[in-house]
């Protein structure tokens, strides 16, 4: 049986895209419950990867860290990943919006660090976005990139101070994040050691079909997304292209169509792991981020997470739901683990 890449949970579908004007946050607690009580034919969790968002956390609080560690530690497991909650500012904002982003994710460092010495956080990443949206972005489309750039630097030599790598979410709602090649173009720009890319099967799917870039879709705008080939020759373009980037991997499901919750830009459709109009073979496809192209496994990072982000309450309050994520993580682990 494999041990690696470890399998981790993650608690801020909890809170993304819920709130005021949707359904309420799903606490904390319970998240880590429902993680802590999954289990395949003796397999559970190891762990949970976290947003480090009001109201689950408090960064201001200097005691959360321990009482992070000290809850983990009780169902015996560990924090990988953290969020940093950079939208409080923006990378391509004004100067203040900018240190305001530098700072969140100084404040998510000095976090991570605590666990790491409380003894419960052993690998994972700090994750960023541009914090922008596409259409303000595209209003000075090589400008804002290369102000994105530089205070994406600035973030990087704080992180590298605590020894932490940042992972920038490509999704197509985050303003020079919102296409394949974009995402690149920015990560060579950004030119710094402890920057990388965290995928996102779902999100990395809807590059292939280019949605808020056409320029740079793969998929053909008639393609059937049910054509395993054509799926597969679209998945082998975007992954030959930022798997050299990838430092941080979510499993998810998706079913090619866009979606917003509450107050969250429309984004990639985060599906079931069971659901019947994914287009995803998870454990097949996975595999494009996990092994090379000659098939070798990369060992890039050692641990997975599983992102379900805006989920109804209705599925994410369901056991039955953790069991079959962690069923689906299971044999990407069986598949491309070590």
């Amino acid at each position: 049986m494999n041990n690696f890449p470890k399998l981790h949970n993650a608690t801020w579908p909890g809170l993304v895209g819920k709130g005021p004007d949707s359904e309420p946050v799903i606490p904390f607690d319970s998240l880590l419950e429902m993680t802590a009580a999954a289990e395949v034919n003796g397999v559970k969790f190891d762990g949970i990867d976290v947003g480090l968002l009001e109201p689950h956390f408090d960064l201001n609080n200097p005691d959360e860290p321990k009482k992070l560690a000290d809850k983990v530690a009780k169902y015996n497991l560990n924090v990988g990943s953290l969020v940093a909650p950079i939208w409080a500012g923006s990378a391509m904002g004004t100067t203040d919006q900018r240190k305001t982003f530098v700072e969140m994710v100084r404040k998510s460092c000095e976090f991570g660090q605590k666990l790491k010495e409380l003894g419960v956080r052993h690998y994972g990443i700090v994750r960023i976005d541009s914090a922008a949206g596409v259409s303000d972005w595209a209003k000075d489309p090589v400008g804002n990139t290369k102000l994105i750039a530089e205070t994406f630097r600035e973030a990087c030599d704080v992180a590298a101070g605590f020894g932490e790598r940042l992972a920038a979410e490509g999704e197509i709602c985050w303003g020079a994040m919102h296409s394949w090649k974009h995402m690149v173009e920015l990560l060579e720009m950004v030119d710094r050691p402890n920057i990388g890319f965290q995928a996102d099967m779902s999100h990395t799917f809807l590059y292939t079909m280019g949605y808020n870039a056409p320029e740079h879709r793969i998929l053909p705008a008639n393609a059937d997304i049910k054509d395993r080939d054509a799926v597969k020759a679209a998945l082998k373009v975007v992954t030959d292209t930022l798997r050299p980037w990838t430092i941080d991997f979510h499993v998810a499901q998706n079913d090619g169509s866009v979606f917003g919750s509450g107050s969250h830009d429309k984004t990639g459709r985060h599906c079931q792991a069971t659901d019947p109009n994914g287009v995803l073979d998870i454990a097949h496809d996975a595999g494009y981020w996990l092994r090379d192209e000659n098939g070798n496994l990369t060992k890039a990072f050692q641990h997975i997470c599983w992102d379900g982000c805006m989920f109804p309450n209705s599925v994410m309050e369901k056991q039955q739901t953790w069991n079959d994520i962690l069923a689906a993580m299971v044999k990407v682990r069986e598949a491309h683990g070590w």
